[in-house]
C-alpha cells in the first residue's frame, strides 16, 4: 500500500504547484480498473492547499499575496483583495478591532487587530486569504 500512496501525493503536489491558470495534467490512460485510494492518501487529498494568486498592495501600501481556497480563481481572488482594500476607509484600517467586516457582494472580508492576515469567505465554503509580507 505504501507504493501506491507515494504516487497519489505526487499528483497532489502537481497539481498544487501547477496553481492559477494552468491547464489540467491529461489524464494517464488506464486499461484497468482504478486501484483503490488508501484512507490515508484519500484524506490528504481532500483538503486542497491554497493556490497562491499573486500580490496586491493592501492597507497602508503593503504588499499583500493572494491565496485562493475552493473553488475561487486566481483572477477573481486578486480583484476581491484590490475591491476590499479600495473600500477600506483609514477609520476602518486603523480599528482597535481590526478592519472589517466589509460586504463585498456574495463575500465578507475583515482581520483581528494587527492580524497580518485578512480574510475573506463566501457562505458556501469558498475562501481567499491575503497574507502581508
Amino acid at each position: 500500500m505504501k507504493t501506491l500512496a507515494y504516487p497519489l501525493l505526487l499528483v497532489a503536489a502537481a497539481a498544487a504547484l501547477a496553481g492559477c491558470g494552468g491547464d489540467p495534467a491529461p489524464a494517464a490512460p488506464s486499461s484497468a480498473a482504478p486501484a483503490p485510494v488508501p484512507a490515508a492518501a484519500a484524506a490528504a487529498g481532500s483538503t486542497a492547499p491554497g493556490v497562491p494568486g499573486g500580490d496586491v498592495t493592501g492597507a497602508g501600501g503593503a504588499k499583500t499575496a493572494v491565496v485562493a481556497h475552493g473553488k475561487v480563481e486566481c483572477a477573481a481572488a486578486t480583484k476581491l483583495l484590490k475591491d476590499y482594500f479600495a473600500k477600506l476607509t483609514p477609520a476602518e484600517a486603523n480599528d482597535a478591532d481590526g478592519p472589517g467586516p466589509i460586504v463585498l457582494d456574495e463575500w465578507t472580508c475583515g482581520s483581528g487587530p494587527n492580524d497580518p492576515v485578512t480574510a475573506c469567505s463566501t457562505e458556501d465554503g469558498r475562501q481567499v486569504e491575503g497574507k502581508r509580507g
